[in-house]
């Protein structure tokens, strides 16, 4: 792995870690942790602060899914042999080589 990937793996930790946060304190009728902070009110961070957080949570979202295909693009382990290559001739001659010696026995 680069320092490409490192950098993005580390990008991808603190997009999740605070994706999960934001979900988290997000309120729905005040059953979640937005309610601890600001006591009982609906306005945590403010009065705007459902479409604050609702934004930064999609761009988050959108960020956690970039970074996951860049990485899976950049971990990717290039496989050039195909599945009818791997069978080689060798095997396939072993196995009737053990086939002509137990007829033989």
């Amino acid at each position: 792995m680069g320092v490409i990937g490192i950098i993005l793996l580390v990008l991808f930790v603190i997009a999740s870690v605070l994706l999960v946060l934001l979900v988290a304190i997000q309120s729905e009728g005040g059953s979640g942790l937005g309610g601890v902070f600001g006591g009982g009110s609906d306005s945590t961070f403010g009065a705007q602060s459902n479409k604050v957080l609702t934004k930064i949570t999609a761009i988050l979202g959108g960020s956690f899914l970039v970074i996951a295909l860049l990485l899976a693009v950049i971990n990717k382990t290039p496989s050039t042999d195909s599945l009818t290559e791997s069978v080689t001739v060798e095997q396939v001659q072993e196995s009737t080589q053990w086939w002509d010696q137990s007829s033989t026995n």
